[in-house]
């Protein structure tokens, strides 16, 4: 990994790729309320336990797949949510695909 990437790391862009700089999908800590990995266990801020989601709280429930915006990279099968950003890679909305 390159010196700039892991310079970033350490100065708390965890929400960032360290490649791409790309947005990772994240979430609000209940305790402290600092960004966090979407699927992390525990908070990298305060070190609080955070509650993993179940099934009823998975990103495919609720999409409508008639409405549903797929991804414009073109070679990842993500779906845009309701932040603009591909459920699968992160990246932001284009319009267009790629």
């Amino acid at each position: 990994m390159p010196s700039s990437h892991v310079n970033n790391w350490r100065l708390g862009s965890l929400m960032k790729c360290p490649y791409c700089d790309a947005d990772l999908p994240s979430r609000e800590c209940p305790e402290c309320h600092e960004r966090i990995p979407l699927e992390g266990r525990f908070c990298a801020h305060c070190g609080a336990e955070v509650p993993q989601r179940d099934a009823a709280e998975s990103d495919e429930e609720g999409i409508d797949f008639t409405k549903r915006i797929l991804c414009s990279d073109g070679t990842c099968i993500g779906v845009i949510n309701e932040d603009g950003l591909c459920s699968e890679c992160g990246k932001p909305y284009s319009g267009k695909a790629e």
